[in-house]
């Protein structure tokens, strides 16, 4: 009987860590809104939940499994959980996972350059991860420890300084960078220095000279693995443009294709141009470009006294329509807008015990605009940095956050 008892323990062990592992890895669903969230979440002091002193193994006996769905009511506890330490997979949905978070770089200085108000990052050539301040500042960071490596002021053509919202890193080491002023994306060498200018549609451009309102245009920019499409998203919709038929406003996103040979001061041309359903009361932040033509699309919004809302959605569209010559959204119901899907809603990301320094639902999270794949992982997974943009406030904070994502499908 001993030994009959045994193995059912050690089966049901068994059987309760696939299930964990079945959670962060299964299909996307729907994620609960913040009413939901707050009720149904159970947390402990300093925000962890299932508490200090929970060991792996009861974590494990409280995961269960239902109907196919499993569910882990509890989190490993330690260093996992210690603010900006430790590495593990905290569930924020099936299809996201939240590893750890850092501030390490909140209100720091490298060579006496500010490293705060990022707004971009990208996978550089050689390993290091490229970020972009909105006081027009590029600046690199170690791939591994996120430390400071270099910095370099980038300006315009008069040497004024950018609104830099958007970064990618192209194949030879060049970086684009696009501005929300005019909007524009630039682009520089290694050192900064400016090398040329893309063509944008006059459309985009900010009222009058265009329909763009200001401060809503180019927030996200993302190259495609290979170099060849590149893509801005508007954070805002253009004056004239409307909704869908779920309600949600129709943002633009406008493709460049480069040509010929790969150097010349911009050797690209305007491309396809489509719209892409915003949820209402957010905006477009980030965008990160998967090989297959799919996007990563971050989704940030902010409400005072409650904090801040940030989405991440996996959108497709290659079956989109080209809107460049549909004047107002969304132009008919022939006019196919890009297909979303909802990956998590980072506010019901496991908080690890993260301070925050204004209300936030969720003190995990802050002013979220930089997002860049910086590799892969087992399963078809994907490693995600994302950076917070403090805006030099004592009430925000610079915060990278590491999660693994599973965008699933192809």
């Amino acid at each position: 009987m001993r030994v009959r008892s045994a193995v059912v323990r050690i089966t049901a062990a068994v059987l309760a860590v696939g299930c964990i592992t079945a959670c962060a890895d299964g299909a996307p669903t729907a994620v609960p809104g913040p009413m939901a969230r707050d009720s149904a979440r159970a947390t402990a002091p300093g925000g962890v939940v299932g508490g200090a002193g929970t060991s792996a193994a009861s974590v494990r006996a409280k995961a269960s499994c239902t109907a196919g769905k499993c569910t882990d009511n509890s989190r490993a506890s330690g260093s996992e959980n210690r603010p900006g330490t430790g590495g593990g997979r905290h569930p924020c949905s099936p299809s996201v996972s939240l590893d750890r978070y850092s501030d390490a770089l909140d209100k720091t200085t490298f060579q006496g350059t500010f490293i705060g108000n990022l707004s971009a990052l990208a996978r550089d050539t050689d390993g290091s991860i490229a970020a972009v301040s909105d006081r027009s500042v590029l600046i690199g960071l170690d791939g591994r420890t996120h430390r400071p490596v270099r910095a370099a002021k980038i300006t315009d053509e008069q040497g004024a300084v950018l609104d830099a919202e958007g970064l990618a890193v192209e194949p030879g080491g060049t970086y684009l960078v696009s501005s929300e002023t005019e909007p524009s994306v630039r682009r520089y060498d290694r050192s900064g220095a400016l090398l040329g200018r893309l063509p944008v549609p006059d459309a985009l451009r900010v009222a009058p000279a265009g329909r763009a309102q200001s401060n809503q245009t180019f927030e996200g920019l993302a190259l495609r693995p290979g170099g060849g499409t590149l893509t801005a998203a508007m954070e805002g919709p253009l004056t004239g443009d409307g909704k869908d038929t779920a309600g949600r406003p129709l943002l633009r996103f406008q493709t460049w294709h480069r040509y010929g040979a790969r150097t010349g001061p911009a050797p690209y041309r305007p491309g396809k141009q489509y719209a892409y359903p915003v949820d209402a009361g957010l905006g477009v932040s980030e965008i990160a470009a998967l090989s297959d033509g799919r996007l990563l699309v971050l989704e940030r919004g902010f409400t005072a006294g409650v904090g801040n809302t940030v989405r991440l959605y996996l959108a497709d569209p290659r079956r989109a329509a080209d809107v460049s010559d549909v004047a107002k959204l969304p132009g008919g119901k022939t006019v196919r807008a890009a297909h979303k899907k909802l990956l998590a809603d980072l506010g019901v990301c496991p908080s690890l015990g993260a301070p925050a320094h204004q209300p936030q639902t969720n003190p995990l999270l802050d002013n979220i605009e930089g997002m860049t794949i910086t590799g892969r992982a087992p399963g078809g997974r994907l490693r995600l940095l994302l950076v917070s943009d403090d805006n030099e406030s004592p009430k925000q904070i610079t915060r990278l956050y590491e999660l693994t994502v599973r965008p699933g499908g192809h």
